[in-house]
């Protein structure tokens, strides 16, 4: 991928977090020179393990994204492998084919209008800087958090995205994460533990929550109380790329609408997979291959096959496609 000229987006700081001015003369470990980053937001994130690039998707395409959303929730369309996902307190016998109903879709690369999202010049040029540029997509979502039912059940646990990743190393993937409509804590928008992504994985499993918990919905219980969460105000279009690494979650959606995101995790094409038998991975990773052998019909498969050969695409030299 052949990045453009850099455009007038510019690091989105939070207060709380670290400062440039404090970052010590080093070599960068998070982000690659590429000139599109400016030395600013190449510290920032260096120190703080995510960057917000404002207004970076248009409204055109979110729109477009929100209404194939809408077809697949009315099941208008049916792409092949697509995960779609409820929350927990919806009754099955209350399911009706709707927006309401449906609370995530995973893994749409087989839906052509919603994976342009991992395609869109805008996206890849950033993703470049930390990926390199042999770049695939690994993972995709599009979260509709939908208004807590009083049981807490919007909330996403405290976690770090590597939990549910097989593949190494760190640093050569980056979650892009993009909002379809203003966000804020009323609505549930993204928490994060700054300069987390530098300490290691930590053990993940479910949360003791009375309301229940939403499936795959693993979280952490070992961080540092002292370590100040930063809440990520945006905008529709502005998009964090963040380090999977970085313990980050989300509070409950305490407006009456629903809160949509699109994101997609990329990786460099040459990362390598690991073993998780005997890591604290091991169990996610049964969980993560039931539930795509149930999705793609199969009796038994492995984990590196569904992620590697049914999730992701190759987009080395994607960007060819747009000259």
């Amino acid at each position: 991928i052949q990045c453009r000229s850099s455009l007038s987006s510019i690091a989105h700081p939070t207060s709380r977090t670290g400062s440039p001015a404090s970052f010590q003369p080093q070599q960068f470990q998070y982000t690659r020179e590429n000139n599109v980053l400016s030395l600013e937001q190449r510290k920032f994130y260096e120190e703080n393990g995510f960057l917000i690039i404002k207004n970076l998707v248009s409204d055109a395409d979110i729109q477009r994204f929100r209404n194939e959303f809408e077809r697949i929730c009315r099941e208008e369309v049916k792409p092949f492998g697509l995960l779609v996902m409820r929350d927990v307190t919806i009754p099955k016998s209350e399911y009706v084919p709707s927006e309401k109903m449906i609370s995530k879709v995973q893994d749409f690369q087989e839906d052509e209008e919603l994976f342009r999202y991992c395609t869109l010049p805008e996206i890849l040029k950033y993703v470049e800087c930390f990926t390199g540029p042999n770049i695939m997509a690994m993972h995709t979502m599009l979260i509709n958090k939908p208004p807590d039912s009083g049981k807490k059940t919007s909330r996403h646990p405290l976690h770090q995205d590597l939990h549910y990743f097989p593949f190494r190393p760190s640093n050569s993937i980056v979650c892009a994460w993009t909002a379809m409509e203003h966000i804020d804590r009323n609505n549930g928008c993204l928490a994060v533990l700054p300069g987390t992504h530098k300490g290691p994985l930590k053990p993940h499993d479910y949360p003791q929550w009375e309301g229940g918990v939403n499936i795959m919905f693993h979280g952490i219980q070992d961080y540092d109380k002292n370590n100040a969460r930063v809440h990520l105000v945006m905008e529709k279009g502005d998009t964090v790329f963040f380090h999977p690494l970085l313990i980050h979650g989300s509070g409950r959606n305490k407006s009456q609408g629903f809160r949509k995101i699109i994101s997609c995790h990329f990786a460099d094409a040459n990362c390598h997979y690991i073993d998780l038998k005997g890591t604290n991975q091991e169990n996610v990773g049964k969980e993560m291959e039931e539930v795509v052998c149930k999705v793609y019909g199969q009796k038994t498969t492995s984990l590196k096959v569904c992620l590697w050969t049914f999730v992701g695409k190759v987009m080395s030299l994607l960007f060819n496609i747009f000259l």
